[in-house]
């Protein structure tokens, strides 16, 4: 295997990153350069990029900051410009203003979401038509696609009506990257991705920001009020499963994967009241810290997901899939 190379890379070098600082972002790198460490290669050329700067205190994914950083606007065209300065053979696009906030200003949603996230195709289409290597690009979709009311069952056939502009975003996104791959523009896919766990405590806009807070807050010994009742149904995913999607479907045949291109990643479909008896399993007390207050609008959106569920698609990729409620709270409480 060349020198600098991953499995299924052979020739190839340079890998950008958006949203790199972000909860998926540090890891998914600090993942890329572990895959080189294993198979004894050199790291990544790796390019990053977000709006802020890479962390540099000590974190299990410092060395995710990769060999550059381009901290900026990911709709600016000037750094959009920057991260194509050499041939680029992969893009993981994690960039994006999450659901709360894109429904709260669509003007901001759009450019970042829809206008940036385009031009990235568009520039990438460039690439291709000057000569140069058709970019393997890797989008972080949502189960935003499927909206409300939401029905008994998804499945790969369920057909995506978002409810969100956030959701809209995604799915607009979904299909554009389905025709650059048709026309040979890119080689595209998209991984839709549930509630993550375990997201840290920021006020970052996410209206499902609640299934990381009913976990975390109670086993930090404070009192919770949960804005979904104890019948709430959710679909949750660990954060390393979450990466370990991102990357395998980034290693996926695209004649595997066919014509239609966004892959639902696998979930775990739960209770909320099962979730909160489970924290019993790690700390005693913790469900007795928990009460509702459940709120419509959340409700609505984020607390009807079927149990009846299938990831067919995914899971014969090789996707990753979290098996049990248990391993799930393991894997937020267990250091990385």
């Amino acid at each position: 295997m060349p020198s600098g190379t991953l499995p299924g890379m052979e020739g190839e070098t340079r890998i950008v990153v958006t949203g790199a600082a972000g909860f998926i972002g540090r890891p998914c790198c600090a993942a890329l350069c572990d895959a080189a460490a294993r198979h004894g290669v050199e790291a990544p050329d790796l390019m990053t990029t977000d709006c802020v700067a890479m962390p540099t205190q000590p974190d299990p994914s410092a060395k995710s900051a990769g060999q550059a950083h381009r901290q900026g606007d990911i709709a600016d065209p000037a750094l959009i410009e920057s991260l194509f300065e050499r041939p680029v053979q992969r893009l993981f696009h994690l960039a994006g203003i999450v659901s709360g906030r894109a429904e709260a200003d669509f003007a901001l949603g759009k450019r970042i979401n829809l206008d940036a996230t385009i031009a990235l195709l568009e520039r990438c289409r460039m690439q291709a038509e000057q000569g140069g290597p058709v970019v393997r690009f890797i989008y972080a979709s949502s189960i935003a696609v499927f909206g409300t009311p939401l029905p008994s069952r998804i499945d790969d056939a369920t057909q995506p009506l978002p409810t969100l502009s956030y959701g809209t975003h995604k799915r607009a996104i979904e299909l554009l990257i389905d025709d650059y791959s048709r026309r040979g523009f890119i080689d595209g896919r998209a991984l839709r991705l549930s509630g993550v766990l375990l997201r840290p405590p920021v006020a970052n806009g996410a209206l499902s920001a609640f299934n990381s807070d009913m976990i975390r807050e109670p086993l930090a010994g404070r009192d919770y009020v949960c804005p979904v009742g104890p019948n709430a149904s959710l679909w949750l995913t660990s954060l390393r499963c979450a990466v370990g999607g991102l990357l395998a479907l980034a290693q996926a045949d695209a004649a595997a994967i066919g014509a239609q291109r966004a892959i639902t990643a696998p979930a775990l479909a739960v209770r909320v009241e099962q979730v909160v008896a489970a924290l019993g399993g790690i700390d005693a007390a913790a469900p007795g810290r928990v009460r509702y207050q459940p709120q419509e609008q959340i409700v609505a959106q984020f607390g009807r997901w079927p149990l009846n569920c299938r990831f067919d698609r995914a899971l014969a990729l090789g996707l990753p899939a979290e098996n049990s409620i248990d391993s799930l709270l393991r894997s937020c409480v267990e250091p990385a």
